[in-house]
């Protein structure tokens, strides 16, 4: 999706050479002055903080000047806003989205398409999740979807069509008959390409680099967005991954490959570094294993909702223990090395 020429942007002073941790940290403020109570000493630190650097000031200067100028993107900065300010200051929700606002504020007008990628999108979806977070819902026609953890899609009915787009993360989708007259397709949507349901159960995942679709019930078929005179109808009990202009031949699925909605991660023999990367999907601690005890092999059926309790299993049926560091920033790193 093309980036959008910001028309406010040359009217405003130019700060988009300042350091990254200085923008940061004036976004920082931005969220922290919106509280209910501000104490004055809050004021009078902020105002320090000005006073301490020019740097400081232009990066006050710039939010000030476009405050206003927004215009038709003054809902969902204020909506991200508001969010970020009632997380915790240490959560990856608070500093996604001190991250995702710096770009915004300061980049150059030739960059604001990052309003159409991760994780800007992700904070004003219609629907999202959190990490470790599965969400059901029932959409108005009586489809059931299952977002993942970390996972964000909007909602997009019309009267030619039902789709979904998934910005990031991972969909369960039970498609229902559609009532509408003439019935409507229903359509995923990802960066590359869609998914149209064909009576039927599946998985939507997106990647940074393609899409994975897994089918267990019906049919779906797959199009990528630069190539859509390509396609590729996936039966049930088989997936497939599409890239932006190549689609993958389909293969058989794992009938375990969902388990997730329900609350568990299945291994078969998974090496313990795959299933470290997997498990680390629903974890707000950074997870990892030693080059050393990479290829044990882990198998079992494992509880989502208590990763430390995981670990501990881990710890137990195989040859490794957890080392465990918390950053001056808040970040836990988790380290599974050789007991």
């Amino acid at each position: 999706m093309p980036a959008i020429r910001s028309s406010w942007y040359d009217a405003t002073t130019d700060a988009g050479n300042l350091p990254a941790e200085v923008a940061e940290r004036a976004v920082e403020w931005l969220i922290e002055l919106q509280g209910e109570d501000v104490s004055p000493q809050t004021v009078a630190d902020w105002h320090a903080w000005r006073n301490a650097h020019p740097d400081h000031e232009r990066a006050w200067q710039r939010i000030e000047s476009v405050k206003g100028k927004l215009a038709p993107l003054a809902a969902p900065v204020e909506s991200v806003v508001a969010q970020a300010a009632l997380a915790s200051p240490a959560s990856p929700q608070r500093r996604r989205a001190v991250k995702s606002l710096a770009v915004l504020l300061f980049a150059g007008g030739g960059t604001w398409g990052v309003l159409h990628s991760s994780p800007w999108r992700h904070w004003s979806a219609d629907v999202q999740t959190a990490v470790g977070e599965r969400r059901k819902l029932q959409l108005d026609d009586g489809t059931q979807l299952v977002l993942n953890t970390d996972s964000a899609i909007d909602i997009v009915y019309r009267d030619d069509e039902r789709r979904v787009r998934l910005i990031g993360g991972e969909v369960l989708i039970t498609t229902a008959p559609d009532n509408h007259v003439p019935p409507r397709p229903f359509l995923v949507e990802t960066s590359q390409g869609t998914a149209r349901a064909l009576g039927t159960r599946y998985t939507v995942r997106q990647f940074d680099d393609g899409t994975h679709v897994s089918v267990f019930k019906g049919a779906v078929e797959i199009r990528p967005r630069a190539a859509p005179e390509k396609a590729l109808i996936v039966q049930a009990g088989h997936h497939a991954r599409y890239t932006t202009d190549s689609l993958s031949e389909a293969t058989e699925t794992p009938t375990d490959d969902a388990t997730w909605a329900e609350g568990f991660i299945v291994a078969r023999s998974m090496r313990l570094v795959d299933f470290v990367a997997d498990l680390a999907r629903y974890s707000n601690a950074s997870l990892s294993c030693d080059a050393s005890v990479a290829n044990l092999r882990v198998s079992g059926t494992f509880p989502l909702d208590d990763v430390g309790k995981v670990l501990d299993t881990l710890g137990t049926t195989l040859a490794v223990r957890t080392e465990a560091v918390t950053r001056f920033w808040g970040t836990r790193e988790i380290r599974l090395v050789p007991a």
